[in-house]
């Protein structure tokens, strides 16, 4: 069923995966969407019949963060809510990454949220409405063996998002994350693995080997889409949201309460890393 009414709304990363998850589910709810990505056009072509438009915008390039921004509002006259969907995943253990690649994810799945903050929260303020969702994870709750700078990004992430809710609160921006578990969608096969040390090869190859099966075997990404919608069309969205698999959640839960050895131990058991 297709809401009362309708938001128009930006979301980037939306090549595959759950970026495009949510352009489809949130344009079936009646929204006006903006599916963002490297890959779309530029400049965008317009549907007459209110499809989701697909507009081109790299994360890493404030430039082009700002050029998709501002065809939205030439378009559609404001932005009701943005979905910071974009980012990837890189694996291999903390010695083997170079500071490089370590930038690298933190300049799209970090740097790339803060770019597109700064370009919309100007235009939410005077709105004086919107809502923005950040797309976390689970890993950056629990973080991850031989995916450290993944989940490094996905902390810093959550943290940023926590202290933007506080500020932006008074003009009327509700701030919102979003952290799914494993779920099934290229990630893993797009996942940019480092050259791993022999000295790490078997226990790196035992973790992936679960982590590939996770993900694989993970909740649908339209299970996030319809997370986003429902914190979308809140008058009052909850500052977080977890969507996947119930252990995965049970296990970020209790990170909190549980001894910091004994989850040490749980991860060391569960991905086979003795």
């Amino acid at each position: 069923m297709k809401s009362n009414h309708e938001n128009v709304i930006l979301v980037t990363g939306a090549s595959s995966g759950i970026g495009a998850a949510c352009v489809e589910y949130l344009s079936q709810q009646g929204h006006r969407v903006f599916g963002a990505g490297r890959r779309a056009p530029f400049p965008p072509v317009p549907d007459p019949a209110g499809a989701p438009v697909l507009v081109h915008m790299d994360v890493d390039d404030a430039a082009s963060v700002q050029r998709a921004v501002d065809v939205v509002v030439e378009t559609a006259g404001r932005i009701d809510a943005v979905v910071n969907n974009a980012g990837f995943g890189t694996a291999g253990a903390v010695e083997e990454t170079s500071v490089e690649v370590a930038q690298a994810q933190f300049n799209t799945n970090f740097f790339g949220v803060l770019r597109v903050c700064h370009a919309v929260l100007p235009i939410m303020r005077a709105q004086g409405r919107g809502t923005i969702v950040n797309i976390g994870s689970l890993g950056g709750v629990v973080a991850l063996p031989f995916q450290p700078f993944y989940s490094a990004s996905k902390f810093a992430l959550r943290a940023m998002t926590d202290a933007l809710r506080v500020e932006v609160k008074p003009f009327g921006i509700h701030v919102v994350l979003v952290e799914p578990g494993d779920v099934a969608t290229s990630f893993t096969a797009n996942r940019r693995v480092v050259h791993v040390n022999p000295v790490y090869a078997g226990r790196f190859e035992r973790m992936m080997t679960v982590v590939e099966r996770d993900e694989c075997g993970g909740a649908a990404p339209q299970d996030v889409a319809r997370v986003v919608a429902r914190a979308v069309a809140h008058p009052s969205p909850q500052p977080c949201y977890r969507v996947g698999p119930p252990a995965q959640q049970l296990a970020a839960a209790l990170k909190g309460v549980l001894p910091a050895r004994l989850v040490e131990w749980a991860l060391i058991k569960y991905y086979n890393l003795e």
